[in-house]
């Protein structure tokens, strides 16, 4: 699979990374382990967590599985900090002390001294920038992270945080930006996106196929065993099973049936080929899903398939 390099770090990321947010929750150990041998058989080398995934059991089933499919250091691990759910709704807190706690109870989890890509999950309007920004630098310094990022940062907040933390003047460079990426959601191209570009920050796109409708898997109807249909992601799903959505879908169809392909390959080497993108994440409940993903790293989409595609979906 091919590398890229993350932003301007020394760390170079396959152009496909793994999610893990319904691992311990939809996708038990087995799939897990499933997922994570097909993905290393096919070159992959970049796996995204986060704390508040399956309330840490996502990071707790890879742990389990580092260093008995593959080394450690062999794989990039990525996690994320800054959001619970402790009294049953979602809660931001990035201050140092939530921040690291996250984290201690990350590397736990994980079985690890380290993680390769620490990311602030999203933004946190109580919390001072500094502080937060703060936590950064220590996670950097006390070796508990090699590389910092952050997640789900509009365009003017990841360039006042990458603008703080210069290395010229001693803090942990934000090596990346991690944001929702698909031909249903395409907002980040305003902003975001050329920011890190200007920024020299890799760009990490997460659901780039549209929270999975953009696999045409809702078109005839909700499946019974998909995640619109779990009690966990049923809102998760529901914004991208409107009007706009279908008429992408189809035209995601047509293109698809055109090339020979499927709808999931179309999709993900569109974002997976888009100006800025470093790595398109895929989060798939089963191995048999993961596998039909993987197949896009040898598609390329055709110039005028493309340039369709963005006609379609422009926002």
């Amino acid at each position: 699979m091919e590398q890229r390099q993350l932003g301007r770090s020394g760390v170079r990321i396959t152009r496909i990374g793994l999610g893990t947010m319904t691992w311990g929750r939809d996708t038990d150990e087995h799939e897990a382990a499933e997922q994570l041998r097909f993905f290393l058989d096919a070159g992959g080398n970049f796996i995204d967590t986060a704390a508040v995934y399956g309330d840490g059991d996502s990071e707790r089933v890879l742990g389990g599985l580092l260093d008995v499919l593959i080394p450690r250091d062999e794989v990039v691990i990525a996690t994320k900090a800054g959001i619970s759910f402790k009294t049953g709704e979602r809660r931001v807190d990035n201050s140092r002390t939530s921040l690291l706690a996250d984290l201690d109870k990350s590397l736990t989890r994980l079985g690890t001294d380290y993680v390769d890509l620490w990311q602030i999950h999203t933004w946190d309007p109580s919390t001072p920038l500094d502080e937060t920004l703060g936590a950064m630098d220590y996670a950097l310094s006390s070796g508990k992270a090699r590389h910092v990022g952050i997640s789900n940062f509009s365009g003017w907040q990841l360039a006042r945080s990458v603008t703080l933390q210069n290395p010229l003047f001693g803090k942990a460079p934000i090596v990346s930006t991690q944001n929702e990426y698909s031909l249903l959601r395409r907002n980040v191209e305003r902003e975001v996106i050329p920011g890190s570009i200007e920024l020299g920050v890799g760009f990490l796109a997460w659901s780039p196929l549209g929270r999975g409708v953009l696999t045409g898997k809702y078109r005839g109807g909700m499946p019974s065993d998909s995640r619109g249909a779990s009690p966990h992601f049923s809102s998760f799903i529901s914004p991208y099973l409107d009007e706009r959505s279908s008429r992408i879908v189809e035209a995601v169809m047509v293109a698809a049936d055109g090339l020979g392909l499927s709808p999931l390959e179309v999709s993900l080497a569109w974002v997976r080929d888009c100006p800025g993108v470093t790595s398109a994440i895929i989060g798939a409940r089963t191995g048999a899903q993961l596998r039909g993903a993987l197949s896009a790293e040898s598609v390329t989409l055709p110039i005028p398939v493309r340039e369709a595609l963005d006609d379609v979906s422009a926002e």
